[in-house]
């Protein structure tokens, strides 16, 4: 299983609050069978109605940070969501705060979600939107973010962070890592074995 330790690439700056789910991928998008080709999809509405949003920016093409403001990934508790994230590119998320499912869903799929104040997102923010190719660096074993010299103690819930490092996040791999042990016990179980 991976674990994940430290994120590393350029920021996306979008220091908003609220951003709710269905903005992150609208519901029509919600019909598809497997989560592939949902990144393309990423804020769309946002996208055509604002025109040049920060995911259509040339510069922010390869972000791999995204910096959010408060109670990010609000509203229904698709996993669309943090999937369209993930499959756009985004790698951590910094913010000052997330929905607990978001914040759930995040995690499951291996997405760092670390916790900022207002002042600290601002100062990310603003070096980020200075200059785009601009590194950031999440580390969750220091529970920080660094951007140059410049380095933020931040918040990482605790069992996340634990779960990210020791590449315990992922349920399904984990599972699957344990087939051997799963078939026998249940070649041991007479429920299992014994049927007429």
């Amino acid at each position: 299983m991976k674990k994940i330790v430290k994120v590393t690439g350029p920021g996306m700056p979008l220091l908003l609050d609220d951003i709710d789910t269905d903005r992150i991928i609208p519901a029509r998008y919600l019909r598809c069978v497997t989560f592939d080709g949902l990144g393309d999809h990423v804020f769309k509405d946002d996208r055509e109605q604002h025109g040049d949003h920060v995911f259509d920016r040339d510069h922010h093409q390869e972000a791999k940070v995204l910096v959010a403001g408060r109670n990010f990934g609000c509203g229904s508790s698709r996993e669309h969501a943090p999937q369209a994230l993930l499959r756009w590119g985004i790698e951590a998320i910094i913010a000052e705060s997330f929905a607990e499912i978001f914040h759930g869903n995040c995690t499951a799929l291996g997405i760092p979600c670390v916790h900022a104040t207002p002042e600290q997102l601002k100062q990310i923010n603003a070096a980020v939107e200075a200059d785009p190719t601009l590194h950031l660096t999440v580390c969750l074993e220091t529970s920080t973010v660094t951007h140059g010299d410049t380095k933020h103690d931040c918040h990482v819930h605790e069992g996340t962070r634990t779960a990210l490092v020791s590449g315990q996040w992922d349920y399904l791999g984990e599972l699957l890592e344990g087939e051997p042990q799963i078939r026998e016990t249940a070649s041991q179980l007479p429920y299992v074995t014994n049927f007429a």
